[in-house]
């Protein structure tokens, strides 16, 4: 097993949908969380976070950190919507890395379709 597993649901996204990704980390070092980048490709367009970890969150943003305090047993899910209307279909890039020092120490990208 790798030292961070991703998976994301849906990989076909469409507007105002529901987002769900699952984080498991099984990196046997010391590390003080994960961060999501999210870059939805030929769009200046930011993906909304609603929650984390079951905690609701609200930002407009292209990244998200969790804290490992907020991990229990080393896992981290996160709910997230797109909310512009497309005029074609882009591709969405979700990469998941494990912080540690500042340092990115492993990351997993997986890639998704966002159209009307």
């Amino acid at each position: 097993m790798k030292d961070i597993e991703f998976s994301l649901e849906p990989k076909e996204i469409h507007p105002k949908s529901e987002i769900k990704g699952i984080i498991t980390v099984s990196y046997p070092g010391r590390y003080d969380g994960v961060v999501i980048n999210t870059q939805i490709l030929d769009s200046n367009e930011h993906i909304i976070y609603k929650s984390s970890n079951g905690k609701k969150i609200s930002q407009n943003v292209s990244r998200l950190f969790i804290n490992k305090d907020t991990m229990p047993e080393n896992k981290a899910e996160f709910t997230a919507t797109i909310d512009f209307e497309p005029k074609q279909e882009h591709e969405v890039k979700f990469r998941a890395s494990i912080i540690e020092q500042h340092k990115e120490i492993e990351s997993q990208i997986i890639f998704a379709k966002y159209s009307s």
